[in-house]
């Protein structure tokens, strides 16, 4: 087996049996745990009897750690980066951290685990296996509205607080009220639970239960409003790039969700009348 210095390392969301038998191996030979919060990281580590020293790695002391970080591992140590749940790098830390030890040839690799979007996404249905994941989602009214009317032909996956839910769902419905949604929260632990139903009885459903848990929610595009007519200037942009009408009718059925025919029935129209 290749031998490597640095490890990304899932942990799990919830059900601590989730965690793979490598993981506990690594996670016990590295000299190093770089870790979101070492309180959360030292119950999971003292439930599987794992002794490895603990450093913290958060957001606001990234950048300040790589260089440390780098004579750890240019003396010959070997770290691994965790969590406090799920897969780092997925709207946690470690970007910045895993290009400075690639530019620096240290040998990096990933584990595979948990991770709650992949975890929700293959519990729900879907019309295909495209969607748009957005992370956290912004707290500002006007930023949530152009995001979902930005991305209303995609399915939009995102992360969401208990106690903002029902406000980023509200104003979801004020712009688009004939929206789907899938709501999953608590995966993989005892009160686990996913809730998909048109916009108003979702809202309607966590207005009489209390939101409680990490939340991953999905709103279905929109095919209603999927118009060919909304995309004369996205066909126009494509057009002057000299992409043809069979690619432009692909990429913009792929990006969209709309009918592939009647794209390119379109694109010909706009071409005849310039």
């Amino acid at each position: 087996m290749k031998d490597f210095d640095f490890y990304i390392v899932p942990t799990p969301i919830g059900n601590l049996g989730d965690i793979t038998n490598r993981a506990i191996e690594i996670l016990n030979q590295v000299d190093i745990i770089a870790c979101e919060d070492s309180r959360v990281t030292q119950k999971l580590l003292n439930h599987f009897d794992i002794k490895t020293k603990c450093i913290s790695y958060h957001k606001y002391n990234e950048k300040e750690r790589l260089n440390s970080f780098l004579e750890i591992l240019k003396s010959g140590k070997k770290m691994a980066l965790v969590s406090d749940a799920g897969t780092p790098l997925i709207c946690d830390p470690g970007a910045v951290l895993v290009e400075e030890l690639r530019e620096n040839n240290i040998k990096v690799t990933a584990l595979p685990g948990a991770n709650a979007v992949i975890t929700f996404l293959s519990q729900i249905p879907r019309e295909d296996e495209s969607f748009t994941f957005i992370g956290f989602l912004p707290k500002t009214q006007s930023a949530l509205e152009e995001i979902f009317n930005k991305y209303k032909y995609s399915d939009v996956v995102f992360y969401e607080s208990p106690n903002r839910l029902l406000k980023t769902l509200s104003i979801l419905k004020n712009i688009r009220p004939e929206s789907k949604v899938a709501v999953g929260r608590e995966l993989t632990k005892v009160f686990e639970e996913i809730v998909i139903d048109d916009i108003s009885s979702v809202i309607k459903y966590f207005e009489e239960n209390i939101v409680k848990g990490e939340i991953v929610a999905m709103v279905y595009r929109d095919k209603r409003n999927s118009s060919v007519s909304d995309f004369d200037e996205k066909i126009m942009q494509l057009k002057s790039k000299n992409f043809s009408a069979k690619d432009i009718s692909v990429i913009l059925s792929e990006l969209y969700g709309v009918n592939k025919n009647d794209i390119y029935k379109k694109v010909l129209n706009l071409s005849n009348n310039m």
